[in-house]
């Protein structure tokens, strides 16, 4: 390495040893924690120098910074994660309910993107988009190989710029193009229906920052159509959460003012928290609080909460919190157990760090990380049995995974056979038409879930699962 080289490398590594050593006294005045450890740093800078001055070709110094963070903050959980500019503009879009596209909610079949409906009033929608609609090509790019998330990807972009979708529709057996202008899309994370007179159905598909006021109108629509509601289900399979507040403000439509609905738990004085069913816990801004627009019957109705192995983090606050004041039957499956908290710090006007700082606990005390809500009564998502979810991940899977800080874990011989059943079950529905292996439609009449929801409001027999595996209640007294 020449001279040059070397002073090059070594004003790098003085460089950042000054932002690491300023990063050390902030961290000490913050938490008052020990200063970061001096060796480690040093090894950190030297090995930036070398590959500042050593490597094979230029290597852009901000790039190298932002990776050792990324990295850093990824080796922690699989929750916590370092947000450069467009993936915190992603994140946003998330929970804001909002982003710029054509307005669809798709899935895949065949190796297509398949539209499942319109979202009402945009874009797709005017434009005669159907559901079961397969969409072949996004402008010169055939859809057949991609990933869901990058046709999602190639859909949105900038306001007023238009994407051609190839459209296939079965029914009409014909193939046609569709140019549409992108605008900003507010998606709809409440449905709702009566299944029939006297029973309503809500589903939460995610919490964002509309869903409370959305949740409200609907409940309002749903009783004025029927105002002697004898019961409801609220649907929270495959929500993968969202916003904490919104959440506690679901839980506190059920449940009696003040009670507990979460605690969390962490290093930070700010992160032991306990949240209650009251307005200062979930209102984002002033004004009148939304839930008081809700009829005074929704606190008594009888209600059934829907769960499943995609139910995650504020939908199992929601679960745990009704079970746990005993509010409602918790009826499907074992959730996910996504029960830690990630705070959202930026770290400048376009990036952030996102970082697990406490864990969820029910009102009884339960950790709900790694471990999930156990259903009051374990239904299969179809008559035949749970066919695949045995083969979905959860949190206890998933690789450096916080644990729940109440007792050890130990992966479950029972869980792992059933898996082995459901991924030959997976062949064997494989090689079945398309049409034979769906399952059906969440809210349809064919939903079983749903209709032994509507049994358990009715009192009439509910026919419990085939294939998932009690708790003893020696591991339900540690949970």
């Amino acid at each position: 390495m020449s001279h040059k080289l070397k002073i090059a490398g070594w004003i790098s590594v003085g460089a950042l040893a000054g932002a690491l050593t300023t990063v050390s006294l902030q961290t000490v005045a913050r938490g008052s924690l020990a200063p970061l450890p001096l060796e480690e740093l040093q090894q950190l800078a030297a090995v930036f120098g070398m590959i500042k001055s050593d490597y094979v070709e230029p290597v852009d110094e901000r790039k190298l910074i932002t990776d050792a963070i990324a990295g850093m903050v990824a080796s922690l959980d699989p929750h916590s994660q370092y947000f450069d500019k467009k993936s915190f503009k992603e994140f946003r879009e998330g929970t804001s309910g909002r982003f710029v596209g054509v307005g669809i909610e798709i899935s895949q079949e065949d190796g297509l993107v398949k539209v499942v409906s319109p979202i009402e009033g945009s874009p797709a929608y005017r434009a005669g988009l159907k559901p079961n609609d397969l969409i072949t090509k996004i402008d010169d790019t055939v859809v057949k190989g991609l990933s869901l998330s990058d046709a999602v990807k190639r859909m949105r972009g900038e306001p007023n710029t238009k994407v051609m979708l190839t459209i296939f529709r079965k029914d009409e057996n014909r193939s046609f193009p569709v140019t549409i202008t992108r605008e900003e899309i507010k998606t709809q994370s409440v449905k709702g229906k009566l299944i029939e007179p006297g029973y309503g159905w809500i589903r939460l598909s995610q919490f964002q920052e509309r869903t409370v006021d959305d949740f409200v109108r609907k409940v309002q629509e749903l009783y004025k159509a029927d105002p002697n509601l004898k019961g409801m289900v609220l649907d929270l399979r495959n929500d993968p959460g969202g916003l904490l507040d919104a959440a506690v403000a679901i839980s506190a439509a059920f449940l009696p003012e003040n009670v507990t609905v979460v605690s969390t738990n962490g290093q930070l004085s700010e992160s032991k928290f306990v949240y209650k069913a009251a307005p200062e816990y979930y209102q984002r801004r002033a004004g009148a609080d939304p839930l008081r627009r809700l009829p005074a019957a929704l606190k008594t109705v009888p209600l059934v909460v829907l769960v499943n192995e995609g139910s995650a983090s504020a939908s199992e606050i929601v679960a745990g919190a009704l079970q746990d004041h005993k509010r409602a039957t918790v009826l499907g499956s074992q959730t996910f157990g996504k029960g830690s908290v990630q705070t959202v710090r930026p770290l400048g006007p376009d990036t952030g760090l996102k970082l697990t700082t406490a864990r969820y606990y029910t009102p009884n005390g339960r950790s709900i990380q790694a471990k999930g809500i156990v259903p009051d009564v374990l239904v299969d998502e179809t008559e035949e049995g749970n066919i695949f979810s045995a083969l979905r991940t959860r949190e206890a899977d998933l690789e450096k995974h916080l644990l729940s800080g109440q007792g050890p874990e130990s992966k479950d011989p029972i869980r792992e056979k059933a898996r082995e059943e459901a991924r030959k079950r997976a062949e064997e529905e494989a090689r079945k038409p398309v049409a034979d292996r769906k399952v059906p439609e969440f809210g349809s009449d064919k939903d079983f879930q749903l209709l032994q929801a509507l049994n358990q409001l009715k009192g009439r027999p509910v026919l419990i699962s085939k294939t998932q595996v009690v708790e003893s209640k020696d591991e339900k007294k540690e949970n």
